[in-house]
């Protein structure tokens, strides 16, 4: 109401003024003379105001239409003008629409559809930068690699879009099984963004598969810098590559100064149980055995595992039975509730014949529910130790060939079997996924169900098993069941 009545007072205000001019105008002498094609004109006061005014308004409207006419000349050219851009606006809103949809499309797993629009948005817009990483993932959506193929090549000639170009065809090759190629390109990638995470973990794969172990260690050491790995992951990690480099080197029966890696590896994760056994042969092959007693010893520390103790019988090969189990005292009397401390001590019983030591270093491994195969046969080898009879024994056997196998390496990921620690995971080919624990279903037979006395001349061994006619193992009649063992 306030801000309409200053209005209103405004306007009679102005009003007022120029009445009041007009008239003061009107009033004055004097006045301007014109001579215009022999006439002379002459204009009072009030009359040369409103001329001149009128002369400006003239002069203001040539302006805008010799601008107008500019204007119209640069559109018919193709000069940028506000006609132009209103024309540019529309066709920008349209484009971003439509780039809009096609990631709808595509989070809908609709690839037709956005790749359809992502050439609509291409059509409005004219970025390919944009446009074309969509077009892209609708192909692979939609399933035309070739098409996604070309897009990612037309990336790659960009800069700002290179990677994202070199990643794209990077999962193309590793769909196709083309790790080769793969691998080249992920060293590219990684070269382009060294602290890429996820190109990280790949190139280490593919480093890792092609025994490319010098080349994994340092995307390794990349992954710690940009903060992307733990500590002691890649401390175990770092020691599972040194590993398997000083495997390789072993097996071509290199120089001994190159054993050290396998020292090296065995320092940096004492907890790793191959580490341990390769450290240990390397000491022993440069005439150190104390060095490799006291590598078995923390390992064995850490945990217990036969391979350690097929490591320690390795150190005196040609001691005698007796010899032997008084030197594995080292470890036994570590853990001596473990079940391989326990499994161990009744082999080494065994070997020396000592049935009734065996039995008792064996305890109830055998009768617990749930019993491993390798328990069960050695259980089957002191009752025939002892001197029990066929019956007897072929109970202990029929039940270890039912049994679980044990523990085992398994990978953490895929629960695959292996009957060797490896570095990478046959099946899924993970790395350092393998650990020693017992699978949920045993379902495969390896080794570790019916070796015994792995340990009589140092190295792993086949036990002995009796020749037993398949009509004893197998009862004619059906309904008749294997003797069951007699409680201890």
């Amino acid at each position: 109401m306030l801000w309409s009545l200053i209005k209103i007072l405004v306007f009679v205000a102005l009003i007022a003024a120029l009445t009041l001019g007009a008239g003061y105008l009107m009033e004055a002498g004097g006045g301007v003379r014109v001579t215009f094609a022999g006439i002379e004109y002459t204009l009072g006061p009030l009359q040369t105001v409103i001329g001149l005014l009128a002369l400006l308004v003239a002069l203001w409207l040539l302006l805008k239409l010799l601008s107008l006419t500019v204007a119209v000349l640069r559109f018919l050219s193709g000069d940028e003008t506000a006609v132009s851009r209103y024309f540019d606006r529309g066709r920008e809103r349209k484009g971003y629409q439509a780039l809009a949809d096609g990631l709808m499309a595509l989070a809908s797993g609709e690839g037709r559809v956005a790749m359809h629009k992502a050439a609509r948005a291409e059509k409005y817009l004219r970025k390919p930068e944009l446009t074309n990483l969509l077009t892209a993932q609708a192909a692979e959506m939609a399933g035309d690699t070739k098409k996604a193929a070309e897009t990612y090549k037309q990336l790659i000639a960009d800069d700002a879009t290179r990677f994202v170009g070199v990643r794209g065809i990077l999962r193309q090759k590793l769909a196709e099984g083309d790790t080769e190629t793969a691998r080249k390109l992920a060293e590219k990638a990684f070269q382009l963004k060294p602290r890429h995470e996820e190109t990280q973990d790949v190139l280490l794969r593919l480093q890792a598969q092609a025994h490319d172990w010098a080349g994994a260690r340092s995307t390794l050491s990349a992954k710690l810098k940009s903060g992307t790995l733990p500590r002691d992951v890649y401390t175990r990690r770092e020691a599972v590559l040194a590993l398997s480099e000083a495997r390789e080197l072993l097996d071509d029966q290199t120089s001994v100064e190159k054993r050290e890696q396998v020292i090296e590896a065995n320092r940096l994760s004492p907890d790793l149980v191959p580490a341990a056994a390769l450290a240990a042969r390397g000491y022993v092959a440069k005439g150190q055995p104390k060095y490799a007693v006291r590598i078995l010893k923390k390992a064995w520390e850490a945990q217990p595992h036969p391979d350690l103790a097929a490591a320690f019988a390795r150190i005196e090969p040609e001691e005698t039975p007796e010899a032997r189990l008084k030197r594995f005292q080292l470890l036994t009397k570590l853990h001596p509730e473990n079940p391989e401390t326990k499994l161990l001590l009744a082999e080494l019983n065994l070997v020396a014949e000592d049935f009734p030591a065996a039995r008792r270093a064996l305890g109830d491994l055998a009768t617990a529910p749930g019993a491993d195969a390798r328990a069960l046969t050695l259980m089957a080898a002191i009752e025939r130790g002892e001197g029990a009879s066929d019956a007897v024994v072929n109970g202990w056997l029929a039940r270890a060939l039912n049994a679980p196998r044990g523990p085992q390496w398994i990978c953490d990921n895929c629960q695959h079997i292996h009957t060797d620690w490896q570095p990478i995971c046959d099946n899924c080919h993970g790395l350092d996924t393998l650990s020693w624990r017992a699978p949920q279903h045993s379902d495969v037979a390896t080794a570790t169900g019916i070796a015994v006395l792995p340990l009589i001349a140092g190295t792993p061994a086949v036990a002995p098993v009796p020749d037993i006619p398949d009509a004893e193992l197998m009862p004619e009649d059906d309904s008749q069941e294997p003797p069951k063992p007699p409680a201890n």
